[in-house]
């Protein structure tokens, strides 16, 4: 789905139209050492189910996420934060994570794009370099310590994740010319391993009146397999040697259930946003360069979703015949590899500790496993947290003890870490409710301070609904003194007016029920100030 933070909700999908082709120089970027271990040695192909190195080693990628890149600050997060960027790469690797799946929108690729939110006492190095920039030294240094680099072309824009490929204002050749731009950008670096075409391809509209992302319905507006193969092979045209990581739809038709119609050939069964891939069998993705294609679902918890499925009497045995409808048939019948892009939990439900852990063995142990990056290494995923505290430091132990018996280091990451401390303060879950747009009761509202540096700060404003009733949708406001300008925002949609600003409920997270709480993440720029005259729907806190 995509954010959790930064990952947003469901635009409506918007008619093509033409957009500017961009145009960047091709860097020279020295090829990182050849990785062992882990990640294999130069460029990787497939074979069957596994995923092999140039020698025909199987390799495993262990993964994960680290966004931002997507968002209005166009490039990681947590680049605000006290730990240095390099420190943050050296954790991950030495955790176990062999590969880092990387979002971006193509807003961060824009001649002119401004990278923002970087501690430049901390990371004087990034300061004044373009979102490009800082991505070649995040990819060469990740590359230094044996890890393998996806990219993932998470939003058309910094607004928000889309149905489909293509936009009303970024057109599908500006999608494939972007790709094709990263793919010369970084030839010769082996590496960066492959493009992940587009993030969480998804249904809008309703049946039969349907309007997003299908797949196999052979309309080319909206087949997102078709588009697959044009920009996957695109891109091989110009970087044979690339992986395609080609996510599912949620609903094969691309559209959503009318259960009014009294139509049952329009309910089909859905899935997560990325995570159906069960028409892939019938319907495949044909490269034109044979054993690059991996498949990458998305799977997820309860935390960011209750599916019906997780209330199943016979739960947790029943999910792995689900896993093997949606995605896990093209691993079992050796048809093609699977590299699950994104999947994670806050943990908050005892359900989502037995979904991850039964996920994990669902992947199987060793190098001959189905390869993973988690959702995220990012503390400020609204609906799953990280790996990372909210200090961008210390470690969420419970998460990663899970994990830990399925990671494979790359060489230079170690392997058996020492656990990280276990810091406090992971985010407040995003709650869940069902009625009505008043806080009959009021609310209250806390301000902590999460870190600050010249020129700017990082806050987290949290909200609770006091009332008797569920505010559906939610909407806080506060205002700043003058001078203090948001920069970017998380966990809703954060826009500022004057001195006013308004955090929007996001799509997946309207409702707010009684007793509580959202906390919406921010940086700015200006004197460090905390938020005034907070408001929930109006009403004072």
């Amino acid at each position: 789905m995509h954010r959790r933070t930064a990952l947003g909700g469901a635009l409506t999908a918007l008619a093509t139209a033409a957009a500017g082709v961009l145009v960047a120089a091709v860097v020279s970027t020295a090829p990182a050492a050849a990785a062992a271990g882990g990640t294999g040695t130069g460029y990787l192909r497939t074979s069957g189910s596994k995923i092999v190195d140039s020698t025909g080693t199987t390799v495993r990628l262990t993964g994960i996420n680290w966004f931002g890149m997507e968002t209005d600050n166009k490039t990681f997060h947590g680049l605000w934060s006290s730990n240095p960027w390099r420190s943050q790469l050296d954790t991950m690797a030495r955790l176990g994570y062999n590969t880092l799946r990387i979002p971006y929108s193509n807003d961060a690729l824009k001649p002119g794009a401004t990278a923002t939110g970087i501690n430049d006492f901390v990371n004087p190095d990034l300061v004044g370099l373009s979102p490009l920039q800082i991505l070649d030294k995040v990819i060469d240094y990740a590359g230094s310590k044996g890890m393998r680099v996806i990219l993932d072309r998470h939003r058309p824009t910094s607004a928000g994740q889309s149905p489909l490929w293509y936009t009303s204002t970024v057109s599908e050749a500006t999608w494939i010319n972007d790709w094709k731009m990263l793919a010369q950008r970084y030839a010769g670096n082996t590496t960066v391993i492959g493009a992940d075409l587009h993030n969480e391809p998804h249904a809008e509209g309703t049946n039969p009146a349907a309007t997003g992302a299908c797949w196999g319905c052979g309309d080319t507006a909206r087949d997102w397999r078709l588009a697959a193969e044009r920009a996957g092979n695109a891109i091989l045209g110009v970087q044979p040697n690339w992986l395609i990581f080609v996510e599912g739809v949620s609903c094969p038709s691309g559209g959503l259930s009318n259960v009014w119609d009294n139509d049952p050939s329009n309910d089909e069964d859905c899935g997560w946003w990325g995570g159906n891939l069960s028409k892939a069998g019938q319907f495949p993705v044909r490269l034109n360069v044979a054993n690059r294609l991996v498949y990458s679902p998305h799977e997820y918890a309860t935390s960011v979703y209750r599916q019906a499925w997780f209330d199943d009497p016979t739960y947790p045995a029943n999910m792995p015949a689900i896993w093997d409808k949606y995605w896990g048939y093209l691993y079992k019948q050796n048809i093609a590899p699977i590299m699950m892009g994104e999947f994670g939990t806050t943990l908050q439900d005892p359900k989502d500790k037995v979904w991850l852990q039964n996920l994990m063995a669902y992947t199987g142990t060793g190098v001959n496993g189905m390869s993973f990056t988690y959702w995220s290494w990012n503390p400020n995923s609204g609906d799953t947290g990280g790996i990372a505290n909210d200090d961008w430091t210390t470690i969420n132990q419970p998460k990663q003890d899970i994990l830990q018996p399925y990671l494979i280091p790359p060489t230079g990451g170690g392997g058996n870490p020492t656990p990280t401390p276990t810091g406090t303060g992971s985010p407040t879950p995003t709650p869940t409710g069902t009625s009505s747009p008043a806080p009959s009761g009021g609310c209250t509202a806390s301000y902590k301070q999460v870190n600050a540096w010249a020129g700017g700060f990082q806050g987290e404003l949290t909200v609770k609904n006091t009332g008797t009733g569920a505010v559906n949708p939610w909407s806080a406001t506060w205002t700043w003194p003058s001078g203090v300008t948001l920069a970017s925002g998380w966990n809703a949609t954060v826009t500022q007016s004057g001195t006013t600003v308004t955090a929007a409920a996001p799509a997946w997270a309207s409702s707010l029920a009684p007793g509580a709480s959202v906390t919406v993440g921010f940086t700015a720029n200006g004197s460090a100030a905390t938020p005034g005259s907070v408001k929930l729907n109006g009403a004072a806190c």
